[in-house]
């Protein structure tokens, strides 16, 4: 085998490696002992693979706002159950549960995303990933 030949393989290995490495299982980083339910107003969306992002703006006890990093299904998988980027408005107030991370920062694998209206979306990961089952 010639040396380009072997350097191709090795770089398309490298970059099949950093793509897997990039997409993980839910059991990874999130814990289902850990449940969480968040009230904030969003303040960012992003619609980008492997997971869509929802940030909201969550207001402690003592007054000190803290932005939470939500992750969601992939895009399509949102669009897929109805989810647009245009039905999550920033500084519109939402109820989100889900499960933190592991590392205890604030970021979480959403479940629902739940509005004062009565509207109630299902933004979670595929149970094939290792998210658990559909929290009501």
């Amino acid at each position: 085998m010639g040396l380009k030949l072997s350097l191709a393989i090795l770089g398309v290995a490298a970059l099949a490696g950093a793509s897997a490495a990039a997409h993980h299982a839910f059991s990874a980083e999130f814990d289902v002992k850990q449940p969480v339910t968040l009230t904030g107003a969003i303040s960012k969306i992003e619609m980008v693979n492997p997971h869509a992002w929802i940030h909201i703006d969550v207001k402690g006890a003592d007054g000190k706002v803290t932005t939470w990093k939500i992750e969601t299904g992939a895009p399509n998988s949102l669009a897929r159950r109805g989810v647009t980027k245009n039905m999550l408005p920033i500084g519109q107030t939402v109820v989100v549960t889900g499960y933190r991370a592991k590392d205890m920062s604030f970021t979480a694998a959403g479940d629902r995303v739940k509005f004062p209206d009565g509207r109630d979306l299902s933004v979670g990961g595929s149970t094939e990933q290792g998210f658990p089952t559909r929290r009501k």
